[in-house]
């Protein structure tokens, strides 16, 4: 199965030796062997030609926020509806803002301020590539949330923090969640350490930093991913 990679943007250069650019994260997280991986760089304007050039996409995490006037954003969301009911596509953070931009609902910089650190989420619907959980914990880092529901799309996990935090669209083989299944703790924690005190306060870190400590269901959630693509 070949599934592309739409990179939306970069982690900071730092680390990027350490752990990697985000389609490598996906890679890691799915299986390097596991697909016939293709990177397109959406984020310098590079998109595939049509959307049957792969199986399934995947939409990865970006700093920017999916309302932002940058060209290469108007074009990731026409190839998005181009794409629609053609290919299967997976959104994550940004990429799920994006699906959810394109496809008719709405993102805004949520007065809740940042969400950091492990999150947990309802399951509140049991889909077939699901493994029968009623709840998951994930690393979340966004200040962006999705406030405006697209037609076609039913929310399938949810917490106080974030109600839309994973959608399954009834009109087309996608799937998208805010949270990030593709980072590693250690990650997470160097991104909020980054950013202490200045995007959030020292206190609020804190809390996120401990919430790392404790297990979480990266693995899981990769395995659901697997079993969409797989059309289990």
């Amino acid at each position: 199965m070949k599934v592309g990679i739409l990179k939306t943007g970069r982690p900071p250069r730092p680390a990027i030796p350490k752990y990697g650019t985000y389609p490598d994260m996906f890679m890691d997280l799915l299986g390097r062997d596991a697909y016939a991986w293709r990177t397109y760089a959406a984020d310098e304007g590079e998109l595939p030609e049509r959307p049957e050039e792969c199986e399934a996409y995947i939409i990865t995490g970006a700093s920017a926020g999916v309302y932002d006037d940058d060209p290469w954003i108007g074009q990731l969301l026409d190839f998005l509806r181009a794409a629609k009911g053609r290919t299967k596509l997976v959104g994550v953070c940004f990429g799920h803002q994006a699906m959810a931009q394109a496809f008719g609902g709405q993102v805004i910089k949520s007065p809740k301020g940042w969400g950091i650190g492990e999150h947990d989420y309802r399951v509140l619907s049991a889909e077939p590539w699901m493994d029968g959980a009623a709840a998951i914990r994930l690393p979340a880092s966004h200040q962006d949330q999705v406030a405006a529901l697209p037609p076609g799309a039913e929310v399938i996990a949810a917490s106080e923090f974030t109600p839309f935090a994973a959608l399954a669209w009834r009109d087309q083989p996608a799937i998208s969640m805010q949270p990030h299944p593709e980072f590693q703790p250690a990650f997470a924690a160097d991104l909020i350490t980054a950013q202490r005190g200045r995007a959030y306060a020292e206190e609020e870190a804190d809390r996120a930093l401990a919430s790392l400590a404790g297990p979480d269901d990266r693995a899981r959630v990769g395995g659901w991913i697997r079993a969409f693509l797989r059309g289990q």
